[in-house]
C-alpha cells in the first residue's frame, strides 16, 4: 500500500478549512491506473465548492482539473503505460456520447473526491473514441500526488 498526503476540505466551508492528511491508497486493481499528479488549478467552481456556495461533504478532497504521468497500471490495462501523460475530466462519468443526468451527475472535487489525491475506476466506453475518452478520464483512476 502507498500511503500519499491529501488536501481535505473541513466544515464550515472556507479557503482556511482545508487540512492536509495521510492517505492509504490500495494497489492497483483491474482496470486502474496510477497517475502521478503534476499539475492541477483552482477553477470558479472549484472556489464555490471550497467557499461554500455548492455544499459539499466534509472531508471532500477538492479540485476538477489535473494532469500528470502514468507510473502504474493493473495487468488487464492495455490502453496506456507508465511514462504516459494524461489529464482529467470535469464529469468523470461522462466518457462519450450524449450528456445524461447519470453522466453528469458526479463532478471532481464537488460530488466526488477531486484531484489532490484520489482513487477511481471507470468501464471503458464504447466507442471509436476510447483512447481518447480514457485519456481523459485516467487520471481518476488512481492519483499519486508528486
Amino acid at each position: 500500500m502507498l500511503t500519499i498526503k491529501a488536501i481535505k476540505l473541513k466544515k464550515p466551508a472556507g479557503l482556511d478549512q482545508f487540512e492536509v492528511e495521510d492517505v492509504t491508497l490500495p494497489q492497483v486493481t483491474r482496470g486502474d491506473i496510477r497517475v502521478r499528479l503534476h499539475a492541477s488549478s483552482l477553477n470558479v467552481h472549484d472556489y464555490f465548492v471550497v467557499k461554500g456556495v455548492l455544499p459539499t461533504e466534509e472531508g471532500r478532497i477538492p479540485l476538477s482539473d489535473g494532469a500528470g504521468e502514468v507510473v502504474e497500471t493493473a495487468g488487464d490495462v492495455t490502453e496506456f503505460s507508465p511514462g504516459d501523460r494524461v489529464i482529467s475530466t470535469f464529469f468523470p462519468n461522462w466518457l462519450a456520447g450524449k450528456p445524461t443526468a447519470e453522466r453528469v451527475g458526479s463532478i471532481s472535487g464537488d460530488t466526488v473526491d477531486g484531484m489532490r489525491g484520489m482513487r477511481w475506476s471507470h468501464p471503458p466506453p464504447p466507442s471509436r473514441e476510447r483512447r481518447e475518452a480514457i485519456a481523459t478520464s485516467k487520471l481518476r483512476r488512481s492519483l499519486v500526488l508528486g
